[in-house]
């Protein structure tokens, strides 16, 4: 299965509400978490909301992993889309890193309320204000 298969694979099982199989694949693979940012900027609204998910599942265990996609998510916050901001700005509030802490910082001036809402929160939450 070549690399853009197996993506597509994932997106399409995510949006299918397939979060449990997936998150098994990720437990057995480590290596998938490379393709949490083709996930979280999914267009599809289930698929980013399982990715999500998959990150407040498995970030006890795999954080590192996790850490390892943030130049990618880093990337996909200079697109403009309030959506993904957000859902980045979310899902780094749950990495609850060091480097995730960093990065929402960057977002604390945002044009958009509810990412600074977001980050004011978990900031605000874990002491890092």
């Amino acid at each position: 299965m070549t690399e853009s298969e197996l993506k597509d694979m994932l997106i399409e099982y995510m949006g299918k509400g397939f979060l449990e199989n997936i998150i098994d694949m990720f437990k057995h693979d480590p290596s998938l978490f490379r393709f949490l940012p083709d996930l979280i900027s999914s267009e599809n609204t289930r698929v980013r909301i399982g990715a999500v998910a998959l990150v407040e599942e498995l970030r006890d265990f795999f954080k590192d992993r996790i850490e390892e996609t943030l130049p990618t998510l880093v990337r996909l916050l200079e697109n403009g889309d309030d959506t993904l901001r957000g859902d980045i700005a979310y899902l780094l509030s749950i990495l609850n890193t060091p480097s995730a802490h960093d990065i929402l910082k960057t977002l604390s001036n945002d044009e958009n309320p509810d990412i600074r809402e977001i980050v004011e929160e978990t900031l605000r939450r874990t002491g890092k204000c």
